[in-house]
């Protein structure tokens, strides 16, 4: 019964190459929409090798779980798989595999309750410094001002998304900057970047050791503000872009010779104000298709022998 650790070498495989593929590509940052699905398909292809492997070591360990697994399969396939080699490892691969399934979930779960309980307390913490005004519903907002010495603007998510912008953000955007910044926010929104980075930053969380979740966080972080501004950029222009986030930024101290926090902003501001050339409609669609292909290899490998037995 090999179909089971070949599969678990094809997600180690996977998890090693893939990320350092796309750290010497030079297409993830002037395509930081296309880099995210292939991100995605990485670690999704990771996940399957191991639930897939997790499926095949219950079926060779236990009757049981194999008649479900192969309750309409006929005679050969299921003789085509050897469950009856399988030695004492199949279990314990089984159970070890489980439990990262259900730790995987956990830490999922765990970090959508503790983002729920940071968007409660800062809904809570914005009712007080912007309390509704008589005869005011809540939720019909979905542009709040607050008041604030420091420029700053974000994208509150949840049922009634809001975005909040303070008083010195407004004094300090001029003209269609504004403009950008709420496009950048909204484009957050709408691409659902929060369950992007909930789910990076569970994995990264549960599984500390394994470089490729930490590299799949980091790079979420990274790439979900790229797609943002090339969605504001669209809209409003790379320069109006660039200088609203001069503007929004310069008093934290991320520009100059040490950068306080933030590093990554003057490279956005950098990157918007020299803009790298789009990839060809045809790469792009040739790259999407490599990359949507990444999840089917384990699928294909785990039901070689059935298929050569019904050919």
């Amino acid at each position: 019964m090999m179909v089971p650790a070949l599969l678990l070498l094809l997600g180690a495989l996977i998890a090693v190459a893939a990320p350092r593929l796309l750290a010497r590509a030079d297409w993830p940052d002037r395509e930081p929409v296309l880099a995210l699905w292939a991100w995605q398909c990485v670690v999704a292809a990771v996940l399957l090798c191991c639930a897939l492997s997790m499926t095949l070591s219950a079926a060779a360990a236990w009757q049981e779980v194999r008649g479900h697994v192969f309750a309409t399969a006929p005679r050969p396939v299921v003789e085509a798989y050897a469950f009856g080699v399988a030695g004492a490892w199949a279990p314990a691969a089984a159970v070890a595999l489980a439990c990262g399934g259900v730790w995987s979930a956990a830490m999922l779960v765990r970090e959508v309750v503790r983002a729920r309980a940071r968007r409660r307390r800062r809904r809570a913490e914005l009712l007080v410094r912007a309390p509704l005004l008589p005869g005011e519903e809540p939720g019909n907002d979905r542009l709040v001002v607050l008041e604030g010495e420091r420029p700053d603007a974000w994208w509150l998510p949840g049922p009634s998304p809001r975005l909040v912008i303070t008083t010195a953000a407004l004094r300090r955007l001029k003209g269609r900057q504004l403009d950008a910044v709420l496009a950048h926010e909204q484009g957050h929104a709408r691409a659902r970047h929060d369950w992007l980075l909930h789910c990076s930053s569970a994995l990264a969380g549960g599984f500390p050791q394994v470089p490729v979740f930490a590299a799949f966080r980091d790079e979420m972080h990274r790439l979900v503000e790229l797609a943002a501004d090339d969605m504001a950029s669209r809209r409003f222009g790379r320069l109006t872009t660039a200088l609203a986030l001069v503007e929004l930024n310069e008093h934290r101290g991320v520009f100059g010779p040490c950068p306080a926090s933030g590093a990554q902003v003057p490279e956005r501001v950098h990157r918007l104000l020299t803009p790298p050339a789009r990839l060809t409609a045809a790469r792009r669609l040739r790259l999407t298709a490599l990359a949507s292909l990444v999840p089917v290899v384990p699928v294909l490998v785990a039901f070689v022998p059935g298929l050569r037995a019904l050919g």
